[in-house]
């Protein structure tokens, strides 16, 4: 049912009732004692990092927020920046979303910073507008100095990601999202304490607290993929599983993270790349997810914007596995060879 979130809710009564129904206590263990380590680092005379929670007005978002604005005194304080994002694609519908955010913030005495997509067009992607909701989070975060961002990420989110990236034909890494935690290349860290909640018991939950929360109408169409894994597909194979099949995924979700950072650190302890050269002989002989992190993790090193093909980066795994000689095309001008027992990048 399409709920529209009011400014007219008690919003701090609203919070004090649901911190009954959901707490920190059934949120994701490591994120929360992650936050809460973070925290303890003003207790010992350290500056701890500023947060910001990012907020949609959905359901999920709105949970996250009232719990940790609820929870705050006395655990980590109230001190974090809430950040919206008004992607501006449906029109009055959009904006609606960004006042009920403002509201809510209002309400509990939080700082709401909304940013609004100025190159918005009709029609644009799932990733063009996810991109464009980072590069503000990310934007806002620094000008803020910021350093963790909670993200409302749940239960349901996983299994409709790893369902998606099947299709695609992702391996562990690509599996193994969302994270509770991830790390980000500018020193920002990406929380979500949500994963270990299903979107019903927190709808559920909201309800019982008498909270009102966004509907993005789009949501109710298939012209994105992910809506029709929500719609069509998640409740098919929950009913064909005759079990918890969203469960299920986020257990093998965490059990694929725990292989790709074994896999990941089995690389870090070879060593054998360096400076742009990927010693070939150590990897010999090793397994083929390993020699495959290390080509990867050349490639992005030595030519980050390449478009090699699933076909070619086969190619030239076996290349490497094998050890032979090699001069394999990149591109117009850059070629990747291996040559005594070495694999380096060579223009021209």
């Amino acid at each position: 049912m399409t709920r529209k979130g009011k400014s007219k809710t008690d919003w701090p009564a609203v919070a004090a009732v649901l911190v009954h129904e959901i707490s920190h206590r059934d949120m994701h263990p490591s994120v929360m004692l992650r936050a809460l380590a973070d925290h303890q680092r003003g207790r010992r005379g350290q500056k701890p990092s500023r947060w910001a929670l990012a907020f949609s007005g959905g359901a999920d978002s709105l949970a996250m927020l009232l719990i940790f604005w609820a929870e705050g005194p006395g655990r980590w304080g109230r001190d974090f920046v809430v950040l919206h994002f008004d992607h501006r694609l449906r029109g009055r519908e959009s904006t609606e979303d960004a006042r009920f955010c403002e509201a809510v913030c209002r309400a509990l005495g939080v700082t709401c910073v909304v940013g609004k997509w100025k190159d918005a067009r009709k029609g644009a992607s799932e990733a063009e507008a996810r991109e464009a909701r980072h590069a503000f989070f990310a934007r806002e975060m620094k000008r803020r100095k910021l350093r963790l961002l909670f993200l409302a990420h749940q239960q349901d989110d996983i299994a409709e990601t790893m369902l998606m990236r099947l299709a695609r034909g992702s391996g562990a890494g690509g599996l193994a999202a969302p994270r509770p935690a991830q790390e980000v290349a500018d020193g920002r860290v990406h929380l979500r304490p949500m994963l270990t909640l299903k979107k019903a018991a927190i709808e559920t939950a909201l309800r019982k607290a008498g909270a009102l929360w966004r509907e993005d109408a789009s949501n109710r169409r298939e012209e994105h993929f992910r809506n029709r894994v929500r719609r069509s597909v998640l409740p098919a194979w929950q009913k064909a599983a005759g079990r918890d099949a969203v469960a299920g995924a986020a257990r093998a979700r965490e059990l694929l993270e725990e292989d790709e950072v074994a896999l990941e650190a089995w690389v870090d302890r070879l060593g054998a790349l360096r400076r742009g050269v990927l010693n070939v002989q150590a990897l010999h002989g090793l397994p083929r997810a390993v020699v495959r992190r290390a080509l990867h993790r050349w490639l992005l090193a030595v030519r980050p914007e390449t478009d090699l093909s699933r076909q070619g980066f086969a190619v030239l795994l076996a290349a490497v596995e094998q050890g032979r000689a090699t001069r394999f095309s990149l591109g117009r001008t850059d070629f990747a060879v291996i040559r005594r027992g070495s694999l380096a990048l060579k223009r021209g």
